[in-house]
């Protein structure tokens, strides 16, 4: 019986299935069709059991196939649950007759149609038919569907039942496009390349044209995890604009009318206003905290740090109880303080009274009298503090070939990639690299004469023939050439013949004298009143902590 149900096609087999439910309601042992060879109608059915009287109100024919397909299409039955006794093949059944052994022509009664919504409700029954597991039933390979309806309809005709479609919907729907900046944040991984094509929708040649057009490159390709940029796309996702800022006050950008036309690069430099604040504190314990609670920000702290540290030595001669004062500038822009600088401080301790004036003329400190805070010349080549590894030693007994070579500069340990600074203004006179010997390596001849080499370099960032600055960064350490570890060989040269670095006498502080003092001191003069001018500080914080704590110098 199984085989001819599964040859039977799926619209026999859904008419088939609530005439089966029927006869198992009924308890009917067998229900004998037979269709005239005419081409008629007419059928007759005989039931060998008396039906009993609590049966008489057993549901209609059209209500026993509803609930059928109800049970079908809204919880899943195995076939195996439907028992039928015996099924054969019925092509159209208009009107059925009940009759008992004695009686041959009862009263015919029509079939009850169909509920109106018999026929979705059938269509959907059968759709489900070929795959009668549920969906927590199957794989995740299994899972899937589709549509039979293909929705060509405009959006303003997918209303809701109440009513027509709200009007300010459908005038949102019609108005003209009107391209908006976007802001995207660089994630992990990003680069411009890649996210030019995800999702500025840019080819190759789009990307290269803009590398080659903007000036400094490295706004696109050094990207921080945490920044971002603006961009416009046209109503096709073709992209109009970027915007890309270097810093808070610079940027480019980078536009093109249509994506026919090549992309133009034009600089932004947001307009800043200059506000100048004053700071007080009190030390207690570390400086740098002590700054900190006063209201500095990180890179103003590091600033008077590094300025007070010239003449200052934080760990001998700082006291619990000293006073400092310091007035920075700093340009606003949409509310908020970037580029800060500082124009004076002033430091009023046990041991030591600093005060110190930048002076406009070339940028560098002076105190009041017009003595220089920075030395011509720098002792070591670095900010911060590094071991030395091996001295200046004329005698040194080489650790690789165990025979007396002569170490003419000194060795600084440090990590790869640690920032090396020009000790004075000067000029490149070698950029090169030696494979067995210096590795990368620079030298550099100075304004007063002397020079400079630097050995084991990771990396060279100025070449020959450039101008070089005092605390310029012209290289980043490294163990290139032959070198047993990470450091840095520093060597000082006087004449053409190297000295100890950490020993030679250095030039003397710069001074200013004559036209240029007087025009320091009329500069300088409203600065110091304000830094003497305690009643317009915000506050004398302070930071309680061990006094014994250690302090960065």
């Amino acid at each position: 019986m199984l085989r001819i149900l599964h040859s039977l096609p799926r619209t026999h087999k859904l008419i088939l299935l609530p005439v089966a439910t029927m006869v198992t309601v009924l308890g009917a042992h067998k229900i004998i069709t037979v269709i005239d060879g005419n081409g008629g109608h007419s059928a007759t059915h005989q039931i060998t059991q008396d039906v009993d009287d609590s049966r008489s109100s057993s549901p209609s024919l059209a209500g026993s196939a509803l609930d059928t397909l109800e049970t079908i299409t809204t919880r899943d039955m195995p076939l195996s649950e439907l028992k039928a006794q015996e099924i054969v093949d019925v092509d159209v059944i208009d009107k059925a007759h009940a009759a008992d052994d004695t009686v041959s022509d009862a009263p015919a009664f029509e079939a009850q149609a169909a509920p109106p919504y018999l026929a979705a409700e059938a269509l959907h029954a059968a759709i489900q038919l070929p795959g009668l597991l549920s969906e927590g039933e199957l794989d995740d390979d299994a899972l899937g569907g589709t549509s039979y309806e293909d929705f060509s309809i405009d959006p303003t005709e997918l209303h809701d039942e109440d009513g027509p479609p709200d009007l300010e919907r459908e005038i949102a729907t019609r108005q003209e496009f009107v391209p908006e900046w976007e802001t995207y944040t660089v994630q992990k991984g990003d680069t411009f390349a890649l996210t030019a094509e995800r999702t500025l929708g840019l080819g190759y040649s789009d990307v290269m044209h803009i590398l080659d057009s903007i000036p400094d490159k490295s706004a696109l390709t050094r990207w921080r995890v945490g920044r971002s940029f603006d961009y416009k796309l046209d109503q096709e996702g073709d992209l109009l604009a970027l915007r890309v800022m270097k810093n808070a006050r610079e940027g480019y950008l980078i536009e093109r009318k249509s994506p026919q036309d090549d992309f133009d690069v034009s600089n932004i430099l947001k307009a800043t206003e200059p506000s100048q604040r004053l700071f007080a504190g009190t030390v207690n314990g570390s400086f740098t905290l002590s700054a900190e609670s006063t209201g500095l920000s990180r890179s103003e702290v590091a600033q008077l740090t590094t300025l007070l540290a010239k003449k200052l030595d934080f760990r001998r001669n700082t006291r619990a109880g000293d006073h400092f004062q310091v007035l920075v500038e700093s340009d606003m822009l949409e509310g908020e303080s970037v580029d800060s600088r500082i124009l004076a401080a002033q430091y009023q301790g046990e041991r030591m009274d600093l005060t110190v004036v930048r002076n406009s003329a070339d940028d560098q400190f002076y105190t009041p009298d017009g003595q220089s805070l920075d030395p011509a010349f720098n002792r070591y080549p670095f900010e911060g503090h590094y071991r030395i590894s091996s001295p200046f030693n004329l005698r040194r007994k080489h650790p690789i070939t165990g025979r007396i070579s002569p170490h003419r500069g000194t060795d600084f340990a440090m990590r790869t990639g640690t920032a090396v600074d020009s000790p004075a203004a000067g000029r490149v006179v070698k950029s090169a690299f030696q494979a067995n010997g210096a590795g990368n390596y620079l030298v550099i001849r100075h304004d007063n004469g002397y020079k400079t080499r630097y050995m084991h370099l990771s990396k060279r960032l100025v070449s020959e023939g450039d101008r070089v600055e005092m605390g310029q960064e012209i290289a980043l350490s490294g163990n290139t050439g032959g070198s047993t570890g990470p450091h840095l060989h520093y060597e000082v040269m006087v004449n053409d013949r190297s000295v100890d670095a950490m020993r030679v006498k250095l030039p003397e502080n710069q001074s200013l004298e004559g036209k240029a003092l007087a025009a320091f001191q009329k500069e300088s003069k409203p600065l110091l009143a304000k830094l003497e001018s305690d009643s317009d500080a915000p506050a004398i914080a302070s930071v309680h902590l061990d006094e014994k704590s250690g302090d960065e110098g």
